[in-house]
């Protein structure tokens, strides 16, 4: 099995920032959606980014922004990599000159496959629990045994995950990579840099 990438989302301070590339993590992401309580200025995203140590991956996550919002953004913030986390279509991912992968939310009936299928630009999918209204970061678990055995890219598997049951997801799912928010924090939008330690350490110790 090929080692499994681990991403903490919802990154808000220097402090956290520098907890997850101690702990070993391959990427954070930054929130620009104003609704979520892990959301950050164009300002706190330039500091993070510019106190992370080499390849650490920044990953900034959009809930249908528009295009105008979106390349201000990246004029002003040295992204690596687009998170789409909304009702985007295939188009309005596209165009930025950075990778990018979307995230669906999986609710029971769902053809996953069906939906991957729409984005075949993307670089990955995220796979991420659906509750009506919510976008993101619920910090449910969802049904893995809906995902289809193989799929068209490599899968980050999200939703609900914390360092007492991502050993489990890795197993049954054998993912590309996992995300994690709320399953690491003290509070909304404050990591816990011990359980940002214990997740990344499990996933490692998974393989």
């Amino acid at each position: 099995m090929s080692i499994v990438r681990s991403k903490i989302c919802g990154i808000t301070r220097i402090e956290d920032a520098l907890a997850a590339a101690e702990a070993g993590a391959d990427a954070i992401g930054l929130v620009f959606y104003a609704k979520s309580p892990r959301a950050v200025s164009v300002q706190q995203a330039r500091a993070i980014i510019a106190a992370l140590p080499p390849f650490i991956t920044t990953v900034g996550l959009f809930v249908n922004a528009s295009r105008c919002e979106i390349n201000e953004l990246l004029e002003a913030v040295p992204l690596d990599l687009l998170q789409f986390h909304g009702d985007e279509s295939p188009a309005d991912c596209e165009g930025y000159h950075r990778p990018w992968f979307k995230a669906l939310r999986v609710g029971n009936g769902e053809d996953i496959a069906a939906q991957i299928a729409r984005y075949p630009n993307a670089s990955a999918i995220l796979l991420d629990t659906f509750v009506a209204g919510v976008p993101g970061g619920t910090g449910e678990r969802f049904d893995w045994s809906l995902i289809p055995p193989t799929l068209p890219k490599p899968l980050i598997l999200a939703g609900g995950l914390t360092a007492d049951n991502v050993q489990q997801a890795i197993a049954q799912v054998r993912p590309y990579a996992v995300d994690v928010s709320g399953g690491v924090e003290a509070s909304k939008g404050i990591k816990d840099a011990g359980k940002v330690a214990a997740f990344v350490q499990r996933v490692r110790s998974a393989m």
